[in-house]
């Protein structure tokens, strides 16, 4: 990406605007959609949380709001000369490569990356523009291996000898950066944890069943969701999502599936309305019989959290609300390693396989 892209110009389009208003003896604005749940929505026909129209204005000539229009503009300034360069750099960079003392004065234009970082949000919401496209990174989280070939900064790399590690995912998921080349897989398998996508790395899963094996450790970042996104929209696979039976794994898939309240205004370039619950579900310790001492007690904090998604209308379907009162009946929840208990491959040689064969998934 140059200077000359599409989201350096839509910098430069801002900095100029706000010349022109001085030059009028205007107050210089930047107008920014507003990030909050009163502006969210459900688009039911799309399957995506969507950020509305409700927007506000960041003023340089208002006491309340010079001092953050003046962050924006800086943090602007500063990942179009990342763009220029062809340089790309962290967050936590970027919060060092910003802060600095004001003249000679003791205010400093930042004084903790937590002023830093909800500018970069507004900066993408005001641009229309993905953090990753205006250079910014955050760190690697997650892994890939499986019957496909990956092209990475110019690095072609076969996931199919990728050893035990697979290949680490990087939080900059662009066309690019990262291109695809010879997919064979037919389906991709997210998976909520690090120590169970070991698992079925090391009895070969992806092999066996011909798929992309992933994981986010936990709630998978945006890199992550960003790849799943291209793996379906651009190779056209399945997307399945194994996680924790409890209400945070259940939010995970559907952080994946409809997008998430925080970064709505992302939605349309990362979620998977396609993506399908293939587990664990409430229903399986009877029918994989799992004994009792490898559930886990509800708790109060899992209780209001269960009665949260509930609500959210992305979860208002007779199986999701079935599923979740079965949950709360029970009192219990399940981690993906009680499956362990039938066997140390049973999640590998029965568990998947009968879910995917049957289609035995929620959506």
């Amino acid at each position: 990406m140059s200077d000359k892209s599409p989201v350096a110009k839509k910098i430069v389009d801002l900095a100029e605007n706000s010349v022109k208003s001085i030059d009028k003896y205007e107050s210089p604005a930047i107008s920014l959609p507003i990030r909050t749940l009163s502006n969210v929505s459900f688009d039911e026909k799309e399957g995506l949380i969507k950020l509305g129209d409700k927007k506000q204005s960041r003023t340089f000539f208002n006491i309340g709001q010079a001092k953050k229009f003046m962050q924006t503009v800086l943090i602007a300034s500063a990942c179009k000369d990342l763009i220029g360069t062809g340089k790309t750099t962290s967050i936590r960079d970027l919060y060092y490569m910003t802060k600095h003392t004001i003249g000679d004065t003791k205010e400093n234009t930042f004084d903790d990356q937590v002023e830093s970082d909800p500018i970069i949000e507004d900066l993408e919401v005001a641009l229309d523009s993905l953090r990753e496209e205006l250079h910014l990174f955050a760190s690697n989280r997650g892994a890939m291996v499986g019957n496909i070939t990956v092209v990475d900064s110019g690095d072609t790399i076969d996931l199919r000898k990728m050893g035990s590690g697979g290949w680490s995912i990087p939080s900059i998921m662009e066309k690019d950066v990262v291109q695809f080349k010879n997919c064979e897989a037919k389906f991709v398998l997210m998976v909520e944890k690090d120590a169970v996508w070991r698992r079925l790395n090391e009895d070969k899963f992806w092999r066996t069943h011909n798929c992309i094996l992933i994981h986010g450790q936990g709630m998978a970042p945006r890199g992550v969701r960003r790849l799943l996104w291209r793996l379906n929209k651009e190779l056209k696979l399945p997307v399945y999502v194994f996680v924790d039976n409890d209400p945070w794994g259940f939010y995970i898939y559907s952080v994946i599936k409809q997008g998430s309240i925080n970064l709505a205004y992302e939605s349309k370039r990362m979620a998977v309305p396609d993506a399908k619950f293939i587990g664990l579900s409430s229903y399986d310790q009877e029918k994989y019989n799992l004994p009792k001492n490898v559930t886990i007690k509800l708790s109060d904090v899992d209780k209001k959290r269960i009665k949260e998604i509930k609500a959210y209308p992305w979860f208002q379907k007779k199986t999701w609300q079935d599923e979740l009162d079965y949950m709360v009946k029970k009192g219990v929840k399940l981690e993906l390693e009680a499956l362990s208990k039938r066997g140390i491959s049973f999640v590998t040689n029965t568990y998947l396989p009968e879910k995917i064969n049957k289609k035995e998934w929620l959506e």
